[in-house]
């Protein structure tokens, strides 16, 4: 949201402020993820520990259309600011509250980080391979899936809220709960009615996918791994002609998906060694000229060096006063009229970088009624 325009004032504890700025690596005691994380919020430190803290947040609240908070439920209440509390504060409020099991419910009270939801939300047990390939633990996903998934979830149901509240002109809080689990199920296709009524669990296929073949990963010449798509029956025509094997195509084994799905051990192999004859590039080459959906699997390095990537601006180059010039990626969704960078306004700020700008302007406050809230330790 912040990233799209919105003025995003992120409430951070004086003194160490939010625990990402510790993570991933550090240059000179910065965190670089930080840099982007951070980044088009507002900072302001408030002590919750402080006995005004919940007079502060809730004046802030009153100025504001969404607050968004992901503690273990109850403990908000703990400090005073309960839902009701802040509809005191704000009726037309939007709370958005993200936890690892949801606000009600049997396990409400347990704590969850986004690997917790992956793996109750089902995706962990499909990451991997099959137990008859590797009994090895299914792997995790490689980045927060269910700390990102939740996030998009909290500023959809955010967004929602602010517009059904301005359409009708409600004047009753608006309540979003958003829990890291069912967030990384609603990933899950179709698997629970295929489960509810056929009583079929769906089991790790590696790289492939189970329901459409050719679609599997295939080793290059020069060491680098192609995605090949070509599961339609016209795309793996053209598949095997670009291969030099055209009567692959009418083979029964393969002359359709159902069966291609069937023989896909052979038929990866088959492709395997042809990708493998060749470089990436040459492969790639080959298998855009006739269209087939492909990529290699990229690297970060490869990411960087993208050229769609580069013309789009979705790899940018901007300037932190921290750091001078990083990478950062670009605003997601493109939105028309809205030059990409121009819209990373700033990087990540120091912490409560923004707390007397914010007081002055949000809440009106003076030189001397600012200072006087620092001098208590408030902020």
């Amino acid at each position: 949201m912040a990233d799209l325009g919105a003025d995003v004032i992120k409430i951070e504890p004086p003194g160490r402020g939010d625990p990402v700025r510790t993570w991933g690596m550090q240059v000179d005691g910065q965190s670089l993820w930080w840099s982007i994380h951070g980044r088009n919020k507002r900072s302001v430190t408030i002590n919750m520990r402080h006995p005004d803290a919940r007079a502060m947040v809730l004046e802030l609240a009153a100025h504001v259309d969404v607050v968004v908070e992901n503690y273990r439920p109850g403990q908000l209440e703990k400090w005073g600011l309960a839902p009701a509390d802040f509809e005191a504060a704000n009726p037309s409020l939007v709370l958005v509250r993200i936890s690892g099991y949801g606000q009600t419910g049997p396990e409400a009270s347990r704590s969850g980080f986004g690997v917790i939801g992956e793996a109750k939300g089902g995706v962990r047990h499909l990451t991997g391979y099959p137990p008859e390939v590797s009994d090895l633990p299914p792997v995790r996903n490689g980045i927060a899936i269910g700390d990102d998934v939740s996030g998009f979830y909290g500023a959809i149901g955010a967004l929602a809220g602010v517009i059904e509240q301005r359409a009708s002109g409600a004047k009753s809080l608006k309540l979003i709960d958003v829990a890291l689990g069912e967030s990384v199920m609603t990933l899950l296709e179709g698997q629970l009615p295929e489960y509810g009524k056929l009583g079929i669990v769906r089991q790790p296929t590696g790289s492939w996918v189970s329901s459409a073949a050719p679609s599997n990963a295939y080793k290059s010449s020069d060491g680098a791994w192609v995605l090949v798509a070509g599961n339609s029956d016209p795309l793996f025509k053209s598949l095997c002609e670009i291969m030099g094997q055209p009567e692959l195509a009418t083979d029964p084994r393969f002359k359709n998906n159902q069966v291609r799905c069937e023989n896909v051990i052979e038929l990866d192999r088959l492709i395997g060694q042809w990708v493998g004859s060749l470089t990436a590039d040459e492969a790639l080459e080959k298998l855009d000229e006739v269209n087939i959906p492909s990529s290699k699997i990229y690297t970060i390095a490869d990411i960087a060096a993208d050229e769609q990537y580069r013309a789009r601006k979705m790899v940018t180059e901007v300037e932190d006063p921290h750091f001078g010039t990083v990478l950062h990626p670009g605003v997601v969704p493109v939105v028309a009229g809205l030059d990409r960078d121009a819209q990373i306004r700033w990087t990540g700020p120091d912490i409560g970088e923004h707390t007397d700008e914010v007081l002055a302007e949000v809440l009106g406050l003076d030189e001397d009624a600012i200072a006087q809230r620092r001098s208590s330790g408030l902020v």
